[in-house]
């Protein structure tokens, strides 16, 4: 069986790999997020990790985590969601994932707070963000978009106002594309269906917020829990939404350099965006539909 507790962030809930909101302990004596653990029981009547039966009924608040996560979600209200490079957060010398636009670094909490979320810091070169942190905070407050803690400031790089650089989740897993290029085995057909719907779930909440992911593709469908046989231990998220020349959420900086919302995926794109890349109107959840 599959370890559901495998996340090593003890503020996450080890079914739907979100920050807790509502936690609550079972009989098993772990933690899940209230929502999460009612709709497995429903659905299965037993523990996701020790498989002994459960009820909706024995599930009680977990104060203590309750405590820890709202401690830590008004401290980084109270930062407006802006943290500092060497105070707030460190980075890893060198990124772990790099390309002529973008790069992606391992990094750690240097907040005062235990048991914070893992954490990577996504840097966007030659662009800039078009509104303020809270409302990509706030974006991402769905189990399958990847989370957004909110932006970073490096004040000892020349670059950094050539760049926006935004801390997020981390993917133990990696991107599904690289996960099923690693399989022996073909998944079970559930399960593909399974990471399918939750991918339109999140590609739904886009749309409803007005938002066109403009390069959706399994590179760029991070996957925080895999099991190849059960449908229901799997969690995957999007990421890299709105990098686009008709993005809703950056913009082109004024430079010759090439930038991430430059690039068009000549593999996934539309005709229309293929015609003519540069009409805004060309960017609709239709041609988020055809990539997919």
């Amino acid at each position: 069986m599959a370890d559901m507790s495998a996340s090593r962030d003890l503020l996450l809930c080890p079914l739907s790999f979100t920050l807790f909101r509502n936690p609550v302990v079972a009989q098993d004596g772990h933690t899940y997020e209230r929502a999460a653990i009612q709709d497995w029981i429903r659905r299965t009547g037993k523990s996701p990790i020790t498989q002994q039966p459960l009820s909706i009924e024995h599930l009680y608040p977990n104060h203590l985590v309750k405590k820890i996560v709202d401690s830590f979600e008004e401290l980084t209200r109270n930062k407006k969601y802006q943290f500092t490079l060497g105070i707030d957060i460190r980075q890893s010398d060198r990124p772990f994932f790099q390309t002529q636009t973008k790069s992606i670094y391992h990094a750690h909490w240097l907040l005062s707070n235990e048991n914070l979320p893992e954490i990577v810091l996504l840097k966007i070169n030659g662009a800039q963000a078009k509104k303020e942190a809270s409302f990509y905070v706030e974006l991402t407050r769905h189990p399958n978009i990847v989370r957004t803690f909110g932006f970073v400031n490096d004040k000892g790089s020349n670059e950094q106002s050539g760049a926006v650089l935004l801390v997020q989740e981390y993917a133990c897993k990696g991107s599904l594309y690289d996960l099923l290029q690693e399989q022996t085995v073909i998944p079970d057909e559930k399960v593909l269906i399974q990471v399918f719907l939750q991918i339109i779930e999140a590609m739904i909440y886009l749309v409803s917020n007005q938002v066109i992911h403009g390069d959706l593709a399994c590179r760029n469908v991070l996957v925080f829990h895999f099991d190849s046989n059960n449908p229901d231990k799997n969690v995957v998220k999007l990421t890299d939404f709105g990098l686009s020349r008709a993005s809703q959420l950056f913009s082109v900086l004024p430079s010759n350099a090439r930038t991430q919302l430059d690039i068009v995926p000549v593999r996934y794109a539309a005709p229309e965006i293929l015609l003519d890349s540069t009409q805004p109107d060309h960017y609709t959840e239709k041609s988020d539909d055809i990539r997919f």
